[in-house]
């Protein structure tokens, strides 16, 4: 194993455990398990667990709805669960009860950017990254916020004007002035019928 692939390894491992045991509530064990999982690779997690962390999260947070780490977990389950809409709106609580935590600004300007609501995704990662409180942090606002400048740099933006519906609408008028031509061409007496 190359010692770069170690060392990530070991970070994600550690911001796993510190995120876990760093809450002010208990987190049932087999959770524990789910979110280290989740942290490492969250493409390995089945669609039951995913789903089970979801739901164990979620239990959490309704034992404990003003802490905001409890929510940016669960948005971050949920996001891995492909629950967009609660995932925003659990980040979006996150953020509220937790105003200058980094991690709630840089997962909602993540889940932003993955929308294509660029915007939004600025704002937070740029917050973020005036609450970095280590190079670690710095540098992950860092390359978040360079993939958000490429996606503008490309045009890649909801809410972008794409040429596609033009391009219908000229389609379309000229299927309607060929018709009208074909219709035309109908009309006209035949060979056969003028003799």
């Amino acid at each position: 194993m190359s010692t770069e692939l170690a060392t990530n390894l070991d970070t994600t491992e550690a911001l796993a455990s510190r995120t876990a045991s760093a809450l002010p509530v208990q987190v049932p064990v087999k959770t524990q398990g789910l979110l280290r999982r989740m942290f490492a690779d969250p493409h390995l997690l089945e669609k039951e667990e995913r789903t089970g962390l979801a739901r164990d999260l979620r239990e959490c947070v309704r034992a404990h709805p003003e802490v905001p780490e409890l929510r940016v977990l669960l948005g971050m389950a949920l996001c891995v669960n492909f629950e967009v809409p609660d995932a925003i709106e659990e980040l979006q609580e996150g953020v509220r009860l937790a105003p200058d935590s980094f991690i709630a600004h840089v997962k909602m300007g993540e889940l932003w950017m993955r929308l294509r609501v660029c915007d939004k995704a600025e704002h937070h990662t740029r917050k973020a990254a005036l609450l970095a409180r280590n190079a670690l942090q710095s540098e992950l606002a860092r390359r978040q916020a360079a993939s958000i400048r490429t996606l503008l740099h490309n045009g890649v933006k909801r809410g972008y004007a794409t040429p596609w519906p033009w391009i219908a609408r000229l389609w379309r008028l000229h299927w309607r002035r060929r018709n009208a031509s074909l219709v035309a061409a109908d009309d006209l007496p035949m060979a056969a019928d003028i003799s």
